[in-house]
């Protein structure tokens, strides 16, 4: 794997606007992504986690820019695309794909595997002739596990780990590098998880494919991932190579959503770490550090006033925490 970042994303935000908060007092600022640097390298793997509505799944569309952002900077293979425009934008697509997380609606129940996947081969003019498509999109499926006659059904006819392997060739048709796979076996049965998830590693390793990782469960995020990227609230709270992540987490809420992951041995007595209260809401988020108002060591004064930084306590391991050492 090289060290050299493929993607990188600097002070990323992206806000929504909300309903109104009353006469005169204008609309509410949901800030989704809220000031995130993140790098992902050549032929690495880096695994994103977080509670449901953290930002995950909007930032991992706005390094593909499918969605424009607010602030900040993203760079692709060195070359800055922020604020290209679709036309400019047009020969990176080729090379940043997205595997969406439903299988069942990521795909237009009207057409048939091919023309599915056809569609992106011609947009990005990939084959020359009727004949030489029909050939790639046959290598396609079998290079993920399905047989060339299936490109003549449609996806009522496939399950669900049939259907994101549907998904994951139209991604690898246009000969992608970087791929955000977004919560790709999330929606499937354990058992196909495990098939999905090997096989997109050995996609991988014979392709040389960097994938931001995006999910909830965190045994597949420490099967999958050289690096892990913790979210919360719209920041990234802890980033450290996937083996310091689970043998010992440093931030306090890393350790409580470690600490909530189910635990396969039953014998086990797993040391339970509780955060008092909800989630707040994004649309009025906690002054200083957004995790303040749940956190164990919390100190008044300090981490209800300042909001905290990625910083390095370890070699390749950083933390977003005024207290953790």
């Amino acid at each position: 794997m090289s060290e050299k970042a493929i993607v990188r994303a600097e002070a990323l935000r992206k806000s929504f606007h909300g309903p109104s908060r009353g006469i005169g007092r204008g609309r509410a600022e949901l800030r989704a992504v809220d000031g995130v640097n993140l790098e992902v390298m050549q032929g690495e793997t880096l695994g994103l986690v977080g509670e449901s509505g953290c930002g995950k799944s909007t930032l991992g569309r706005l390094l593909l820019r499918l969605q424009d952002p607010t602030g900040g900077r993203i760079h692709f293979e060195g070359q800055d695309i922020t604020h290209l425009s679709q036309s400019e934008l047009r020969p990176f697509r080729s090379k940043m794909q997205i595997i969406f997380q439903d299988p069942y609606s990521s795909l237009n129940p009207r057409m048939t595997v091919r023309a599915a996947l056809s569609e992106a081969l011609r947009v990005h003019r990939k084959t020359s002739s009727a004949s030489e498509e029909e050939e790639r999109i046959a290598a396609l499926l079998e290079r993920v596990g399905l047989r060339p006659e299936h490109m003549r059904r449609y996806p009522h006819e496939f399950s669900g780990g049939q259907r994101q392997r549907i998904g994951i060739a139209r991604a690898l048709a246009v000969s992608p590098t970087f791929i955000v796979a977004d919560e790709p076996v999330s929606a499937l049965d354990v058992s196909i998880q495990a098939q999905i998830v090997n096989l997109l590693r050995d996609l991988q390793e014979e392709l040389g494919l960097s994938y931001l990782f995006i999910a909830h469960d965190l045994h597949v995020v420490e099967h999958v991932s050289r690096r892990v990227a913790v979210m919360y609230l719209g920041r990234v709270v802890e980033l450290a190579e996937s083996e310091q992540i689970y043998a010992r987490p440093r931030h306090p809420y890393t350790q409580a959503l470690l600490s909530a992951a189910p635990e396969p041995d039953p014998t086990a007595r797993p040391h339970r770490v509780l955060l008092k209260g909800d989630v707040p809401s994004p649309l009025d988020p906690p002054t200083g550090c957004a995790f303040h108002p749940r956190c164990p060591i919390a100190k008044k004064g300090l981490c209800d006033r300042e909001v905290p930084g990625l910083r390095a306590i370890e070699a390749g391991h950083e933390v977003a925490c005024h207290l953790v050492e």
